[in-house]
């Protein structure tokens, strides 16, 4: 990812943005400046997933129980912004929506 591509990263609790840019190392410690989520948790990486085996898209992964906590997973990998999956999960459930039985 180049600099052109690097945006700035949303906490996924408060959805405020952080010092960090996508492509910028996190480190076990950091925290949002402004709710004090860990930010290399689960709920921050690209392969976190509420609906895949374990929660987390990559297969060769440790299960991690506690999803907003620090952790030393070896495949994390800092996602975009919060923005770019709730919009997913605003699609879905539009289209649920659609289909769902009144």
């Amino acid at each position: 990812m180049s600099a052109a591509e690097s945006e700035i990263v949303l906490c996924y609790k408060c959805n405020s943005e952080t010092e960090i840019m996508t492509d910028s190392k996190v480190h076990r410690s950091e925290e949002c400046p402004k709710c004090f989520a860990s930010l290399h948790s689960c709920m921050m990486c690209f392969f976190y997933d509420k609906t895949a085996y374990n929660e987390c898209r990559e297969p060769m992964a440790n299960r991690i129980l506690e999803k907003e906590k620090a952790n030393f997973c070896e495949f994390y990998k800092l996602k975009g912004s919060a923005a770019e999956g709730d919009k997913k999960e605003n699609l879905m459930d539009a289209a649920n929506a659609l289909f769902k039985d009144k």
